[in-house]
């Protein structure tokens, strides 16, 4: 049975009118448009990869891409701070985490915070060809499980701090929050800060007020992404790690706060908390 150019277009316009009158399904397929670019992105340039593998440029082109992808849809970023990245030595940079759209903001901060990378769940490396892809730029990948390959994989970490001044990107509250307060921070991203007596850079992003899952709403915003200047962790030891976590954590919350009040007024969103 085949679908005549007639039955096609008139599918065309029922999506679009669908897509146009509903918010649900508007939602919902700027969510799948986002998902399917994002691994094309990154899948796309793995043959140019090849030729420098494990090497943090090779994620540079699909960053690009997410960048502008998102902004077609509607999800655009402010950079603010810049002038806090020491680029000549490594660090932890820890951000909140609101959605899956989080990958515009690591798209947004990998070319300019140098020798970026991240680490992943060990599960990841096995989603071909993704996996290929995040292995090829670097990413560290973790067996949550095994607590002997953690602690492995910290002291790896630790090494690619201070031997390759790479800059580790983490979201400490370690699963998505979209509240007025950030979740509370895991202990693991300070570990490596601690063990490898590196600077923390916190990065810290506006509120999506565009952005309402419940309530199934994506529009289009203006957001904001600013880093902060670095906290050192030289002379600190373990037992320093609760006073550290409550340190950032407090500052990143007061910064949260500011910058989700002026996001309302640059998205001229009047908000009933």
């Amino acid at each position: 049975m085949t679908t005549s150019n007639g039955e096609l277009l008139g599918l065309a316009v029922m999506a679009f009118f669908i897509i146009t009158l509903s918010t649900t399904a508007r939602y919902y397929f700027k969510f799948f448009c986002f998902i399917a670019f994002s691994v094309v992105c990154a899948v796309g340039p793995v043959p140019l990869m090849l030729f420098r593998p494990r090497d943090y440029r090779n994620a540079l082109i699909p960053a690009y891409l997410c960048i502008g992808f998102g902004k077609m849809l509607g999800a655009s970023f402010t950079v603010r701070g810049k002038e806090n990245i020491n680029r000549n030595h490594g660090g932890i940079v820890l951000m909140n985490h609101q959605s899956a759209l989080d990958l515009i903001v690591l798209a947004e901060l990998w070319p300019i915070m140098g020798r970026s990378t991240v680490v992943a769940k060990k599960e990841v490396l096995y989603m071909f060809p993704f996996g290929l892809a995040c292995w090829l730029w670097g990413t560290l990948f973790i067996d949550r499980q095994n607590r002997d390959s953690a602690k492995s994989v910290i002291n790896k970490e630790a090494k690619a701090i201070n031997e390759k001044q790479a800059k580790l990107l983490f979201f400490p509250e370690g699963t998505r929050g979209n509240g007025d307060k950030l979740l509370p921070f895991k202990k693991g991203c300070f570990h490596v800060a601690v063990e490898s007596q590196a600077f923390i850079q916190p990065v810290v992003i506006s509120k999506y007020h565009f952005l309402k899952s419940k309530a199934k709403i994506f529009n289009r915003g203006q957001n904001i992404i600013k880093i902060l200047p670095e906290v050192s962790c030289a002379g600190l030891s373990k037992d320093d790690i609760p006073a550290l976590m409550e340190r950032v954590q407090k500052m990143m919350q007061r910064e949260y706060e500011q910058l989700s009040e002026e996001s309302l007024s640059i998205n001229n969103i009047s908000e009933v908390h």
